[in-house]
């Protein structure tokens, strides 16, 4: 056998034991491997190469979010009566001021996690008692000894908390007296209006936080974004971007839409993911507007990456790329990673940075 025919044969089975990566990246042109001869066809144009980069390679996800105050939550009467006051909408209340009236005394706001869901008396001892109490002492109340156990101490500074209200000096809270959130509210729209007649369970107005936020919902197949503290940018409707940080997660349920027979359709979970920015002021102007969120779904510091379109896949498994040195060239197996942005991260035998590789056409 001549050495011209050796060279023939294991050229086709070098070519014979790469295959093109054609479904998984898109590659769509044979290359050739041999000692030199394959940089350029006879008459036709040199092979597109690339260059081997260090890199953070970021997979970015982009979805709709809303401007606004975050949340909406509801106030829901807990007592019988007439709805006497209302504060107007986009006002702020604060710790200790009426979120409205009811007969003509005020149901109070409180700072809390933990809702009112019992009258609160002398004797009683939990949690709640240690809420109210905190309360009761961030409003210059004295007198008693902030625990979780509600004494006769308690019910004196009661009293005066009370008068100050002009409501019945009991000593006793009534679990329809208080409405708790984190922190100041702000009325977003009302449900009742002043001389509606309420009773328990009857929506009475709407609010949120008082700071401007994005929200956005995601379905739970993209739960995987929604990561406390990670950072994210918000793009503007204007154009500007602002740097923000996912700062609650919730599951929420979604009441399917009514059909032709005023059912309502199956329900849908979200996640509801509140983003705050950095730079709030950034957000004014834009309330109820929409802006792309882009989340990042992963991302790998310093690391080496090149093209998908480089990628070759190998008859024995695994995938290659082809080195261009010179007049030559080589394949070489490498191990993928992270893919993102058309780029895809790569470890590999004599794979450094600034090393260059075939791209096939």
């Amino acid at each position: 056998m001549t050495g011209v025919s050796r060279r023939v044969r294991l050229r086709a089975a070098v070519i014979g034991g790469i295959v093109l990566l054609v479904a998984a990246v898109g590659v769509s042109a044979a290359v050739g491997f041999g000692g030199g001869g394959d940089r350029a066809e006879a008459g036709g144009a040199p092979p597109a190469t690339a260059t081997v980069t260090r890199q953070t390679l970021a997979d970015l996800e982009t979805t709709e979010g809303k401007l606004g105050y975050g949340a909406t939550r509801t106030a829901t009467a807990r007592l019988s009566g007439t709805v006497t006051a209302l504060p107007p909408t986009g006002s702020t209340v604060q710790r200790g001021r009426a979120l409205y009236s009811v007969d003509n005394e005020k149901v109070v706001l409180l700072y809390g996690g933990l809702p009112a869901y019992r009258t609160l008396a002398p004797g009683m001892e939990g949690p709640d008692v240690a809420q109210f109490e905190r309360n009761l002492r961030a409003l210059g109340h004295t007198g008693f000894t902030v625990d979780d156990e509600y004494t006769g101490a308690t019910a004196d500074a009661v009293r005066d908390w009370q008068e100050d209200l002009g409501l019945p000096e009991t000593g006793r809270v009534e679990a329809g007296r208080i409405v708790y959130a984190d922190r100041e509210v702000r009325v977003e729209s009302h449900q009742a209006d002043v001389g509606d007649l309420t009773q328990p369970g009857q929506a009475v107005l709407a609010y949120t936080g008082t700071s401007r936020l994005v929200t956005v919902e995601l379905d739970v197949d993209d739960q995987r974004l929604a990561k406390r503290d990670a950072k994210v940018t918000v793009r503007l409707p204007d154009a500007r971007t602002v740097a923000g940080t996912v700062s609650t997660i919730e599951t929420v349920i979604q009441a399917g839409a009514a059909g032709e027979n005023g059912q309502s359709g199956d329900a849908e979970t979200k996640i509801e993911v509140t983003v705050a920015v950095a730079d709030p002021k950034a957000l004014a102007g834009f309330d109820r507007a929409s802006a792309d969120v882009v989340f990042t779904a992963a991302e790998r510091p310093d690391v080496l990456t090149v093209p998908v379109s480089a990628l070759l896949a190998l008859a024995e498994g695994g995938y290659g790329v082809q080195l261009a040195e010179g007049e030559a060239s080589r394949v070489v197996a490498v191990t993928t990673g992270l893919f993102a942005d058309g780029r895809v991260e790569v470890t590999g035998a004599d794979l450094t940075e600034g090393t260059t590789v075939v791209v096939p056409r």
